[in-house]
């Protein structure tokens, strides 16, 4: 007779579910939509469309929408994507077609098993991803984004937006190479010219003001060495000096945001996601232990936290074939079937490998099988 330790709820997964669950709770929307999230750590401020809704993504990022509805997002009058699938997480990687269609592509890892980890990385390095990821990093707020933090656009900075694009001498064109897109000399980019008009600070702050000219500077008359000497009314060329280069500083520059610093932001955004889906699937068995002698077909079965579960693709490995052998597996009962292969005292890691319907994403966990 087989002894299996069952899984339990712990108290950090209960946590965990609450946080990751409250996409599934729409009983504050007071309609009958569903709620999405633009990224993990939310994505605030952008302009979304479906046929039926249209906002502004809040706080956490979340938009409203009924299934097989696609979005369009903007900053402002500014055109960001469209076409975009709604679903309960979307991500910047979604925005564009050629990466939606890439990441319907999974890969195989070292194990053997799929998984959509390496296909995201891949596609993090598509250009007009970067591009796209960099602008909207450098429109935060905060000039950095601290791990665990996501993304706010504030309306001033929207306004500022607005105002500014008519005035552009071409188009935001994130589909350009690195170099058009980014380029200060020997004019700026219309993305920088953009970044240039805005302040990120509150309106009455100093370096919300014009720069002192060359020629203010110049004619300035010198600060006298002796502070008693100095006029508190008067602007001395070393102040002058001093107040143009505290603007110029604050002036934000597509080359403040590396292609490396977006790709950090994107992983861990991605991780976030792929952890949040993980938690609410589980195996019906933890661990597993039989006698050499019982050879019969077991089988263990993918479970999902509040029900619901439906995969679309199923497979699974044994990491000891010699003690433990994979039989089958049926992604439509979402089970796996196995049979004792070696004497007492082996043991063996089954790796499942799934993808739940309506995601690209694929979910691992592992049963563990002692032979005794």
């Amino acid at each position: 007779m087989r002894s299996v330790h069952r899984i339990r709820l712990s108290l950090a997964l209960l946590s965990a579910l609450a946080f990751t669950g409250c996409l599934d709770d729409d009983s504050g929307s007071g309609d009958d939509t569903n709620a999405g999230r633009l990224n993990f750590n939310g994505f605030s401020g952008l302009s979304y469309q479906t046929a039926s809704q249209a906002g502004t993504t809040n706080a956490a990022g979340e938009f409203r929408y009924y299934p097989g509805e696609t979005l369009e997002f903007r900053v402002g009058d500014l055109p960001l994507s469209r076409g975009v699938p709604a679903q309960q997480y979307v991500t910047l990687l979604e925005f564009f077609e050629t990466t939606r269609t890439t990441l319907q592509t999974p890969m195989v890892d070292e194990e053997g098993l799929t998984t959509h980890t390496l296909t995201e990385q891949q596609v993090l390095e598509n250009t007009t991803l970067m591009n796209l990821t960099r602008f909207l990093m450098l429109l935060n707020w905060s000039e950095n984004i601290p791990e665990g933090e996501g993304i706010e656009l504030r309306k001033r900075v929207i306004s500022q937006l607005n105002a500014a694009l008519p005035n552009l001498t071409g188009p935001i064109d994130f589909t350009a190479s690195e170099s058009e897109f980014t380029a200060t000399t020997p004019s700026l980019s219309p993305a920088n010219q953009l970044l240039a008009a805005i302040c990120f600070y509150p309106e009455d702050d100093e370096r919300c003001e014009e720069p002192p000219s060359q020629a203010e500077i110049d004619n300035a008359p010198p600060r006298p060495e002796d502070a008693d000497e100095r006029d508190p009314d008067v602007e001395y060329k070393e102040d002058l000096q001093a107040k143009k280069e505290r603007i110029d500083n604050s002036v934000r520059s597509m080359e403040d945001t590396s292609t490396e610093d977006a790709q950090t932001y994107l992983t861990r955004e991605l991780k976030g996601i792929s952890t949040a889906v993980a938690k609410r699937y589980y195996l019906d068995d933890d661990v597993a232990s039989y006698p050499a002698s019982d050879t019969a077909i077991k089988q263990v079965a993918v479970r999902r936290i509040g029900g619901g579960l439906a995969l679309a693709e199923l497979e699974a490995i044994s990491t000891r074939p010699q003690d433990i052998q994979v039989h089958s597996t049926d992604w439509q009962s979402a089970e796996v079937e196995y049979f004792v292969a070696g004497p007492t005292g082996g043991e063996s890691e089954l790796l499942l490998s799934f993808r739940p319907e309506n995601t690209y994403r694929w979910v691992r966990k592992q049963l563990r099988v002692i032979i005794r």
